[in-house]
């Protein structure tokens, strides 16, 4: 005979988890949380309170604030925030500037090829940071190909080489945040300013830009953040023209001025955390998005918007196809620029450890996601099943790595791993710490998203299993994880993907007998080998575009499979 349903267990208020738990499903709720939760204060916040001590240990060991004083005596530091502070807001201007119209044109317009742009604006992101400060370099630098064939020596060293990288960089990040913020119009808006009269110019100034203002400071916020806290560009381009990234760089590894590194550090989470908090703002602030009843906006036809708005977005993606595509078309160069013959000599690296690098990184993103979707799923479904504050105290905690610049966190690694006296410190010089060291650096993006996911597992399959006697460990087999397949996939292949591709964060956690390839590929710039930099570059680009092609392959697959079956 069938047992008899039982009734749905509620989910009790945070407060009633304060004591033991005194059944099976607390406690399973209790290790979702506490796994996650002490992993993210060892790799996190450990390392976070080890740089902030160490901002006040001078160079002579003494404790004291004469690491902050000395500021001001430093010329080469303030040189490199004035620097760093003037080449962001030139960036974040262009970005802003190039960004609005691409993304007013994928969302309001009709222009041609849409798919070809956004395809273009992918390409930075499937590459580490100082590719298009390389491409650059072999586009328009001394022995570049503009250069050779106009027979103009031209320097790109400098200020304006950096703001053009990293313009490049920041831009497909800034025009998805706009892109975001245009998708949420309402129609009804725009219909009833027309029958009140209101001609196109009002409804953009008084409609469109309102609605999306807070969309265009975050996304502004963002782009000064990143650029800011960028080292990749910088490393390969900035020439003399000093920076705060690099600037941390030289005290931590040039000159083994530790504390002056943690001050640099310390300065780095200022615009990052600020950023964070726009962000936030926005998102709460912003209007006429996010409503489920809401009518989508259909642009209309106006030839005149299509042609300027795609003449814009199809010249920058050419720029962006051209910067990337001579990276690549450098790889199969014998040797740039004085060789131009085509060969595969350059995939032959027998320098830097030969292919090592790219192994290790392999192992570290595998590692990375790995780790990263297990403690991400427990940490997002215990998270879920509390309520009240502690609840929320966990979800910030959740959310707090996405104001720690990569350089910052990898700086902090040092200080935490590299210190005897610590139980963990047989992590240092190990893959494994890099891999952690990659996944809290995206930890935020990957818990929000798997928290949304969980969102969208309906309550009444939660209640159905449970009211068949299934326990939390049933409800999270059969009920939550079949519904969050895809989101799981996609953040294992994002944790993929950008640890990959991401330099800042393990700069300072590569040894010579253990690298990566996006730091392979620096320090074979650096030694001349531009050539196998490119090659190293090209393969680094072709693994993280077979990876988002498997994603989208296995994701749309999920899908299909879930859709309803007609008899």
């Amino acid at each position: 005979m069938a047992s008899a349903p039982t009734e749905a267990t509620p989910r009790p208020h945070a407060a009633a988890w304060l004591r033991l738990p005194r059944s099976a499903d607390e406690w399973l709720v209790w290790t979702c949380l506490g796994i996650p939760t002490l992993a993210l204060l060892l790799f996190f916040g450990l390392p976070l309170l080890t740089i902030f001590w160490q901002s006040f240990v001078l160079i002579d060991g003494s404790v004291g604030l004469g690491n902050y004083t000395a500021i001001p005596d430093t010329p080469g530091l303030v040189t490199a925030g004035i620097n760093s502070i003037v080449v962001s807001v030139a960036t974040t201007a262009v970005c802003m500037l190039l960004g609005f119209p691409m993304a007013y044109g994928l969302e309001r317009s009709r222009m041609w090829l849409k798919p070809w742009v956004r395809l273009s604006l992918l390409l930075p992101l499937l590459a580490p940071s100082l590719v298009q400060g390389l491409g650059l370099l072999f586009l328009l630098g001394r022995n570049g190909l503009i250069s050779r064939w106009s027979g103009v020596e031209q320097n790109i060293y400098g200020f304006s080489g950096l703001l053009i990288s990293n313009v490049f960089y920041a831009l497909p990040q800034a025009v998805m945040i706009i892109q975001a913020a245009l998708r949420n119009a309402d129609s009804r808006y725009y219909d009833a300013a027309t029958v009140m009269g209101a001609n196109w110019r009002q409804q953009f100034f008084h409609i469109t830009l309102p609605n999306c203002k807070f969309g265009l400071l975050s996304a502004a916020f963002v782009v000064f953040t990143i650029t800011i806290t960028d080292f990749g560009n910088a490393a390969v381009i900035a020439g003399d023209y000093k920076v705060l990234a690099t600037e941390i760089f030289s005290q931590v590894s040039g000159q083994q001025n530790f504390g002056m590194g943690s001050v640099v550090g310390i300065i780095l989470l200022a615009p990052a955390l600020l950023s964070v908090y726009i962000e936030r703002v926005a998102s709460q602030k912003q209007f006429g998005g996010g409503s489920e009843n809401r009518a989508p906006l259909q642009p209309g036809h106006a030839p005149w918007r299509d042609i300027l708005l795609g003449g814009i977005s199809h010249v920058v993606s050419l720029l962006i196809w051209l910067m990337i595509g001579v990276v690549v078309f450098a790889s199969f160069v014998k040797l740039w620029p004085y060789n131009m013959s085509l060969t595969l000599a350059n995939f032959n690296v027998k320098i830097a450890s030969g292919y090592q690098p790219i192994w290790t990184t392999l192992y570290v993103s595998l590692a990375a996601a790995l780790i990263g979707i297990v403690l991400l799923f427990l940490f997002a479904y215990g998270v879920r099943e509390l309520k009240g504050r502690f609840a929320k105290l966990l979800y910030l905690l959740a959310i707090l790595p996405v104001g720690v610049p990569g350089l910052t966190l990898g700086i902090s690694y040092i200080f935490a791993f590299n210190n005897p006296a610590y139980p963990l410190h047989w992590l240092y010089g190990t893959a494994l710490l890099i891999a952690l060291c990659n996944f809290y650096h995206y930890h935020t993006q990957g818990f929000l998203t798997m928290a949304t996911g969980m969102r969208m597992v309906p309550k009444a399959l939660e209640d159905a299993v449970a009211c068949l006697g299934g326990k939390a460990r049933h409800v999270m087999a059969d009920a939550i994880f079949p519904v969050i397949a895809a989101t799981v996939l996609s953040v294992f292949f994002f944790l993929f993907m950008r640890s990959m591709v991401t330099l800042s964060a393990v700069i300072f956690l590569v040894t010579p007998e253990l690298s990566v390839a996006s730091v392979a590929v620096m320090h074979l710039n650096e030694a001349g080998f531009v050539s196998q930099a490119a090659a190293f570059s090209t393969i680094i680009i072709v693994v993280v575009t077979v990876a988002m092609l498997a994603m989208h392959g296995l994701v749309r697959s999920l899908h299909i499979e879930r859709r309803p079956q007609l008899a």
